[in-house]
C-alpha cells in the first residue's frame, strides 16, 4: 500500500514560502538598517545647550537606548540569518520537514514563523 503522507512540499509550495521569506528579509533588512543608522547618530535630540546635571541624566539614558539598539539590531540580525537559513532549505528542498519529528511542519506554523525547523508537536516536547 503506498504511503500518501508528503515527506515534502512541492516546488510550487516551496516558491510561495521563498516569497514570504523574501518579503521579510527585504522589511528586517530595512529594519536593520534603520537601527544601525540610529546607533551611528547619537545626540539627534539636540540637548548639547542644556544644564550640567540634565546633561548627565541624558548621557545614561543614551547609554541604556543605546544597549536596547544594539539588542535589537543583535536580534534583527540573527532573524536575517534564520531567514536567508531558510532559504538555503528551499533550494535544497528540505525547507518544512521538522528537525525532530522528520514530518512535514504545518503550512500556518511556517507561513506565520517561516524560518522555524521544528513542528508544533517538537516545539511542544521541549517545554
Amino acid at each position: 500500500m503506498e504511503n500518501t503522507e508528503k515527506t515534502r512540499y512541492s516546488d510550487a509550495e516551496l516558491l510561495e514560502f521563498k516569497e514570504i521569506i523574501l518579503e521579510k528579509l527585504r522589511v528586517a533588512k530595512e529594519e536593520l538598517a534603520s537601527l544601525t543608522k540610529s546607533l551611528s547618530n547619537p545626540n539627534s535630540n539636540g540637548t548639547d545647550d542644556t544644564a550640567g546635571t540634565f546633561k548627565t541624566l541624558e548621557d545614561g539614558s543614551a547609554t541604556l537606548e543605546k544597549e536596547q539598539i544594539n539588542q535589537l539590531a543583535a536580534r534583527q540580525k540573527k532573524f536575517i540569518d534564520n531567514l536567508e537559513a531558510a532559504l538555503v532549505r528551499i533550494e535544497n528542498k528540505t525547507y518544512g520537514v521538522c528537525r525532530e519529528t522528520g514530518k512535514l511542519i504545518q503550512k500556518e506554523r511556517l507561513r506565520a514563523v517561516p524560518h522555524t525547523t521544528l513542528s508544533m508537536e517538537a516545539k511542544l516536547k521541549q517545554y
